[in-house]
């Protein structure tokens, strides 16, 4: 499983822990805020965070946290290819 890691958007940091089957978990000032799963290559969709049921909004903060999740290269991947 992949590691946790930070996104920045703004003044905003994000924390995001990657789960099973492209499902993210997102805390941000320390409080879970938001789960997201990856839909098609470009489209995310909220899970409600009791249920784990998908929410069909078109929601433009999860569309681009998954944009930058998708583009993230861990740091050991960084240092590999210096």
């Amino acid at each position: 499983m992949k590691e946790p890691f930070d996104i920045e958007i703004g003044n905003d940091v994000y924390a995001v822990f990657p789960e099973e089957n492209d499902v993210y978990t997102i805390f941000k000032d320390g409080i879970e805020y938001l789960k997201i799963q990856k839909d098609t290559e470009n489209e995310w969709i909220r899970l409600d965070l009791d249920t784990d049921s998908p929410i069909f909004d078109g929601n433009e903060e999860a569309s681009r946290l998954g944009k930058l999740i998708s583009e993230y290269v861990p740091e050991d991947e960084e240092d590999e290819e210096s």
